[in-house]
């Protein structure tokens, strides 16, 4: 069990809703002391320098084990979300074989245990077995074993009926149905969002109306259900768009219990990166070529992810969203994948970014441009979550709980660190980052009272 003792720096309590000068002490694992200092002591202590938070909590964490090894292990994914500064993980189902039975979900459960990491793992089922989106998985069996909730992430739950037949069992179960929400019969072979990047490099169009169609049905199908089923909960996974959040936005005024999560690099990428611009969203304006933004090949195959990089738009109304609590949460969906997979077209490679680590920096860069609160960003990793899948982790909303096992991360806003291959963690490299420079490098992670990741020179 692990004792640190940090004077003096930034510290963000999202489950108190408080930020400021602080001192933190932990005593074999248990955080012993937290001390808010005002007056002469907080002189000179501000957010720019060591900040200390609760434990980052991951909705969405592609592990690959079973079945993909060679892209990454549970102990190498816990490894890497602890140097992102994360406590705890949510496994998706869509291993090989699927998680659509207790047996798969022991597996990596035993996997996470032979791992020795301390991070708290946790599970979604599938929806459907094998994710073919037939006929539904045995949820209820799924629940008894601990899952956290049920998705076929990576493809939508495609048929309106079975959706609405998982909402209601999984609404009796008190569990949410995590839907990707993609209309399939409108990006069939598309490669890009569809917009003027897309048109110049000559890449099949990715339609705005293939997200924001798949949420209007599901929130119609929610709606319908949960007059029978008041139980009924929808989180919607990665949401990409300015349309589909407007939905998610009136739905929640109109009281639908429906919630959603956004990735970091859709807050801060854009489809200008497609074409080998490596600017931050805020500062893209749609034409990199009129810029002269470009500084990288195109076609980079580490920035094909599903659903595709937006428009700067987008990614405005992305961080619009995360703003005003319309996203409840931010989530990687980290997709570590093998060099074999990327090292292809661009069509042709496999969709997703390494992004567990790297998660944190690309956050601050919206917090240091001004774009997003230090505390709302805290929050949306950390309760934002939890409060979605929480109610099944042992270890509960994240917080700075004294008394408690400590659950924390402390970073370091003022020191940059360059990500490459050597620096990841992670066996996926695919990340469009490497050798760009991130603030806010990790000295400790803490989790369940017992050291996750120090830093070397800590």
């Amino acid at each position: 069990m692990t004792d640190l003792e940090i004077g003096r720096a930034w510290v963000v309590d999202s489950l108190a809703g408080r930020e400021g000068p602080g001192e933190i002490v932990v005593r074999d694992g248990i955080l012993e002391a937290l001390t808010w200092l005002a007056g002469d002591e907080a002189a000179g202590v501000t957010a720019d320098g060591v900040v200390v938070a609760p434990g980052f909590f991951d909705l969405h964490t592609h592990l690959r084990e079973p079945g993909n090894e060679d892209a990454e292990t549970v102990a190498s994914g816990l490894a890497a979300a602890a140097h992102g500064g994360f406590t705890t993980v949510c496994a998706m189902p869509n291993t090989e074989p699927t998680l659509d039975e207790p047996g798969v979900l022991a597996t990596i459960r035993g996997a996470a245990t032979a791992s020795g990491s301390p991070l708290e793992l946790l599970a979604m089922g599938a929806v459907t077995v094998g994710r073919a989106g037939e006929r539904l998985a045995a949820l209820g069996e799924l629940a008894d074993a601990g899952v956290v909730g049920f998705s076929d992430d990576g493809s939508p739950v495609r048929s309106g009926t079975i959706l609405r037949a998982a909402l209601a069992y999984a609404g009796t179960l008190g569990l949410p149905i995590v839907d990707h929400a993609e209309d399939g019969s409108l990006t069939a072979g598309a490669e890009a969002n569809d917009g003027f990047v897309a048109t110049v490099l000559g890449l099949r169009g990715w339609p705005v109306a293939a997200e924001a169609s798949a949420v209007g049905r599901d929130l119609a199908i929610l709606a319908d259900v949960v007059r029978d089923v008041p139980g009924a909960r929808l989180h919607l996974t990665h949401l990409s768009t300015g349309e589909a959040l407007d939905l998610v936005r009136r739905a929640k005024a109109a009281g639908l219990p429906v919630t959603c999560d956004i990735t970091p690099h859709h807050l801060a990428l854009t489809e200008e990166w497609v074409a080998g611009a490596r600017r931050w969203a805020w500062e893209a304006s749609g034409d990199p070529w009129a810029d002269r933004a470009l500084v990288a090949q195109p076609y980079a195959t580490s920035v094909r992810v599903n659903p595709p990089l937006r428009s700067p738009d987008d990614a405005a109304a992305c961080l619009a969203a995360l703003v005003d609590g319309t996203a409840d949460a931010i989530a990687t969906d980290h997709a570590p994948h093998t060099e074999v997979d990327k090292a292809v077209e661009f069509g042709a490679a496999a969709n997703g970014i390494s992004g567990i680590e790297t998660a944190l920096g690309i956050v601050l860069a919206a917090v240091d441009g001004g774009r997003l609160p230090l505390l709302r960003a805290v929050e949306a990793l950390t309760v934002g979550p939890a409060s979605i899948v929480g109610a099944r982790s042992r270890r509960g909303a994240p917080g700075l709980v004294v008394g408690a096992p400590a659950d924390l991360v402390v970073f370091d806003r003022s020191d940059r660190w360059t990500v490459n291959p050597e620096s990841l963690l992670s066996k996926g490299k695919n990340s469009p980052l490497l050798g760009m420079t991130l603030s806010g490098r990790v000295l400790f992670t803490i989790a369940g009272g017992r050291l996750a990741y120090q830093a070397p020179d800590a």
